[in-house]
């Protein structure tokens, strides 16, 4: 993640949990923002939509646009990642075109397939771990746009093992779990930090195993049970330049600092050791946290997440008669002794009215008896002239004795 990306990703992450709520969930606000902006690429600055996607995106759509497709054009080596833009078949092809240079290049573009092929595309993007698109399409979707993000990564350094009860007294989860995970004696990094926001909190960050010198870190922090869920989240987006560049956290505390005892977040102990401190005081730290895992589904379609201006946006760039929106997103994540793997797929659709019911006929034509065919040869040419060759009868037949159909074939 770029710093100039930071603080968008971050305010608007803070609205799209604010909308979850304080349940068990899992969510990807980098997907829901990646797909706002990529429909900045198609909204000029005129557009009477353009300042409420701007002020979604917390950047100018410019510069949002160009971060889509920096993140989407050369993506990480260990986050699959994929775009796409659907329209009915016959509609859009032209408006599309006219931007298509804006958007990211691995940006699918085509024709909208149907659910079985919305679902295998997400699946096919995110490695397995989200099964269905997140959205239904039926007859009144114009056009379908979707981000799809996935990770499984390893651990550098697996947990250890540790007895539940070590998660405190007065965690509710040591009466109901055998087991937990205790970061490791090297690898992981621990630390208890005061923040400004919510007080002293603690923060464990385990980094994954690398892939051409490219990684993931995954980052826990929990401060003291009565803080507000969005203000703790506020808090790891506000450490993750840190974890991300592996420094200790702004505002980390001293050991010596702090009591000895219990705390509501930490136990502190001393004894006597060996050690190479230069002054005689060594400092360690472990984490002890549960596995877990989740599977959310979120509706996008309040006003402060940006898709309604992007729907808006969206239908008068390609052309489609785009009247009404529904935006979703599907999410998984496990947490594990061993490694971590997240994926989400992030969905907008773009809705018509349907046209009043009335009677259709449809004729299947059956060549059940002896026919004529004729080739025709057709020849018109870009500059307006026409060849003689064209509208002239070049072959011809009456079948009377059919062929099966070849086996290769069937």
């Amino acid at each position: 993640m770029t710093t100039d990306l930071h603080g968008p990703l971050s305010a608007y992450a803070a609205r799209l949990h604010a909308t979850i709520g304080d349940r068990h969930h899992v969510a990807s606000p980098l997907g829901a923002w990646l797909l706002l902006a990529v429909c900045a690429a198609a909204t000029p600055e005129a557009d009477p939509v353009a300042s409420s996607l701007s002020k979604a995106l917390g950047a100018e759509l410019a510069s949002a646009a160009k971060a889509a497709r920096a993140l989407l054009d050369a993506p990480h080596p260990l986050v699959a990642s994929a775009s796409a833009l659907w329209h009915r078949p016959g509609q859009g092809d032209g408006g599309a075109a006219d931007w298509r240079a804006a958007l990211p290049t691995t940006t699918d573009v085509g024709v909208l397939p149907d659910q079985a092929g919305l679902d295998a595309w997400a699946r096919e993007h995110t490695l397995g771990l989200i099964e269905t698109f997140p959205l239904r399409v039926g007859p009144d979707v114009v056009f379908a746009l979707a981000s799809a993000l996935a990770t499984r990564v390893s651990w550098a350094t697996p947990f250890d093992v540790a007895d539940a009860r070590a998660l405190g007294v007065g965690s509710p989860w040591a009466r109901r779990l055998h087991r937990a995970l205790r970061s490791p004696s090297h690898g992981h990094r621990c630390a208890i930090v005061s923040t400004t926001q919510v007080g002293d909190v603690i923060v464990h960050a385990a980094p994954t195993q690398t892939t051409d010198g490219a990684g993931l870190v995954v980052l826990s922090v929990a401060a003291a049970p009565h803080v507000p869920p969005a203000e703790v989240l506020a808090v790891a987006y506000d450490l993750s330049p840190s974890a991300a560049n592996g420094a200790p956290p702004a505002g980390s505390r001293s050991l010596f600092d702090l009591p000895l005892g219990d705390a509501p977040l930490w136990t502190l102990s001393e004894e006597r050791v060996r050690t190479r401190a230069s002054d005689g005081r060594e400092e360690r730290h472990s984490a002890v946290l549960p596995c877990w895992s989740a599977q959310s589904e979120h509706d996008l379609t309040a006003p402060a997440l940006g898709f309604p201006a992007a729907t808006a946006a969206l239908a008068r760039a390609t052309g489609l008669p785009a009247e009404d929106f529904e935006a979703r997103q599907v999410a998984m994540a496990r947490f594990g002794r061993y490694g971590f793997e997240a994926a989400a797929v992030t969905g907008m659709v773009g809705l018509t009215s349907l046209p009043p019911e009335g009677v259709a006929r449809t004729a299947e034509l059956r060549f059940g008896h002896p026919y004529a065919v004729v080739a025709v040869a057709t020849d018109t040419r870009a500059d307006g002239v026409t060849s003689p060759w064209h509208g002239v009868p070049v072959f011809s037949a009456w079948v009377t004795e059919p062929d099966k159909l070849p086996e290769a074939d069937a």
